[in-house]
């Protein structure tokens, strides 16, 4: 047997753990079935569709206060009390959790409360830049971050999974009752019994009387199986309100939020058509870009520009000390940062979190995370390794009352009325999302609004793009298995290059052997 069809047999093994298709977030969307041709041909519909679907969001976050308010009792008495709170996920609800934790900072900076907040995600810090592959399959994992975290009895942990099923996020959230008498929450965005039946890892947690629930389903996302968009939204809004209004009163948290919800229903974000028609202009032309950012901006732009990455098969941030031979299209730049350790600490607002694990050969220190260097060193480190590179840089920048967008010759002010750091994060996430979404969308990364580049890094995107390949052989009147779909796909996993589509990959060379079985 070969390398690949020996990985095919070893993933059909544990497959039933991972088919996924059933759950509303993996699920098309009908509303964004054109998506890729209305981010070419159309684009300020393109952005009107996706600001109703966050429209949407926003209304199922009106709807739970409730549990808002209940999370945000447990998190005032958790911190009146002398502990601490966690909050973790993997992925881009790692992201949004090192996210809480960095705005946290912000507003706490040198008071009693800053150091009694902590995140982690799956692979640690390292994470936020470049997935640690395969990381977020086991639970044990979770289980050990967490420990070394320092929870500690009395501790409470919020848990975040877009899906609900991350092995990872099981796995720390199981362990949290085993070390704190306070239970630890569990926030998704799946149907209970959809849920249950597609998961047993998800089924227990979900009757486990020792973990407190909080189920925030907004439907399907709006690219196919995209779960950085919408699901993370709702799940930062929720866990980000609970902590930032846990002194506060309850009816001043249903002002707060009516007024936001009211606020962005009105925004008009039609300015950033502008910005999607330049940049992928750009990178059509060749060229590269930068994006400077602050150390109040920062996280949520660099959130956004690395989720890229395993979205869409672009070539991930490099790292100065691996030598990389292929640059990223785009890459933070936070220039009154003087090293990689100051951009780090900037962005963060404290010291990086790093796993020296002898068992995972390095892929999470901080060796290696220092080589992400988005200082002002980065603009002729990266002209240096690429001669005749073409740099524009995008930038994005925090003012006392709103956001300030400059590209080139284009700029402008959005206004925000807010104080929270958390709401005016949230705008910006929803603005990149659907920014970079449509970019991508014009550089033919996805199809309608299926996921044809998503990169196969973990048993969860194995069964996406095994899926993906079948959707489109439908449409194309072919059937195959699952189980042959999934050697085929591995065997293309050895032969195309990291920036190719796997999912039409795979389509191509079933085509080319003429498979006779149709519908």
């Amino acid at each position: 047997m070969d390398e690949s069809a020996a990985k095919a047999e070893k993933f059909l093994s544990v497959s039933s753990q991972y088919k996924l298709g059933k759950l509303i977030t993996e699920s098309s969307h009908p509303y964004t079935r054109d998506l890729s041709y209305l981010a070419t041909n159309d684009t300020g519909e393109a952005i009107q569709k996706l600001k109703e679907l966050d429209n949407a969001v926003l209304k199922v976050l009106s709807e739970k206060i409730p549990q808002i308010i209940y999370l945000k009792d447990k998190i005032r008495d958790t911190l009146n009390d002398g502990n601490d709170v966690y909050f973790c996920g993997c992925g881009a609800t790692g992201r949004l959790s090192l996210t809480i934790e960095t705005l946290w900072r912000q507003v706490q900076h040198a008071k009693i409360f800053e150091n009694r907040v902590f995140s982690f995600m799956s692979g640690g810090d390292v994470a936020l830049i470049r997935s640690i592959e395969n990381f977020e399959d086991f639970p044990a994992y979770g289980a050990r971050q967490l420990v070394e975290s320092g929870f500690k009895d009395g501790d409470l942990l919020v848990a975040t999974t877009e899906g609900g099923e991350t092995p990872f996020v099981i796995g720390a959230t199981e362990k949290a009752p085993e070390i704190s008498k306070r239970k630890p929450f569990f926030l998704y965005c799946n149907p209970d019994d959809i849920l249950s039946e597609v998961a047993e890892r998800s089924k227990k947690v979900i009757e486990n009387n020792n973990i407190e629930k909080i189920n925030l389903t907004v439907g399907p996302m709006a690219v196919t199986g995209s779960t950085r968009m919408q699901s993370s939204t709702i799940l930062l809004a929720v866990a980000g309100a609970a902590l930032f209004y846990c002194n506060s009163d309850n009816e001043y948290i249903r002002k707060e939020i009516d007024s936001f919800v009211k606020f962005w229903w009105a925004a008009d974000i039609s300015f950033i058509e502008k910005f999607i028609l330049r940049e992928s202009d750009y990178y059509l032309h060749g060229d590269y870009l930068l994006y400077e950012s602050d150390n109040q901006l920062g996280i949520t732009v660099i959130t956004d520009t690395t989720e890229r990455s395993p979205t869409f098969s672009l070539f991930p941030f490099e790292n100065v000390s691996e030598k990389d031979a292929d640059l990223s299209l785009c890459y933070l730049f936070m220039p009154e940062s003087k090293s990689s350790e100051e951009a780090w600490g900037k962005l963060l607002w404290r010291k990086p979190r790093t796993l020296e694990w002898p068992d995972i050969n390095g892929i999470a220190s901080r060796d290696r995370l220092l080589g992400f260097d988005f200082s002002v060193n980065v603009l002729a480190r990266r002209a240096r390794q690429k001669k005749s590179i073409r740099q524009h840089i995008f930038k994005i920048l925090d003012s006392d009352n709103g956001i300030n967008f400059t590209l080139d010759d284009e700029s402008h002010k959005f206004f925000v009325p807010f104080e929270s750091p958390l709401l005016k994060h949230l705008i910006l996430k929803m603005i990149m999302n659907t920014h970079s979404t449509l970019i991508m969308g014009r550089l033919g990364r996805y199809e309608g609004n299926v996921m044809t580049y998503l990169r196969a890094s973990n048993n969860k995107l194995i069964d996406r793009a095994i899926r993906y390949v079948e959707m489109i052989l439908e449409q194309k009147k072919i059937v195959l298995s699952y189980n042959e779909l999934c050697y085929i796909l591995f065997e293309m996993l050895e032969k195309t290059p990291s920036d190719q589509s796997i999912v039409m990959a795979s389509v191509a060379e079933i085509e080319k052997r003429k498979v006779p079985d149709t519908i």
